[in-house]
């Protein structure tokens, strides 16, 4: 199947636009590639405070733990004083 002439103009037309969108995103691509892929690696500092803040996170939370620990502790405490434990709890003195 040979091209007829009136391809011609509208295969360059077409390669134009193509061109200019695509020389410079094969460019930015190959500077990636050629460079590594900087904003993924973290600044060293950055990675200190991020190591500080995860062990101040995991110190918190065993806080909490304990915390909630003697919450249920104190709440178990209460109930079991408040609740009565037999039938001669629940009768008046003297009976």
């Amino acid at each position: 199947m040979l091209i007829g002439g009136e391809w011609i103009p509208i295969m360059a037309m077409a390669i134009v636009p193509i061109t200019a969108i695509g020389w410079p995103l094969a460019r930015a691509y190959a500077k990636r590639v050629e460079h590594g892929d900087v904003a993924g690696r973290v600044p060293p500092e950055m990675s200190a405070r991020l190591e500080r803040m995860e062990q101040a996170i995991d110190s918190i939370a065993v806080e909490v733990e304990r915390i909630s620990e003697g919450q249920r502790f104190t709440t178990k405490l209460l109930s079991e004083r408040t609740a009565p434990s037999s039938e001669s709890d629940r009768l008046p003195p003297g009976r």
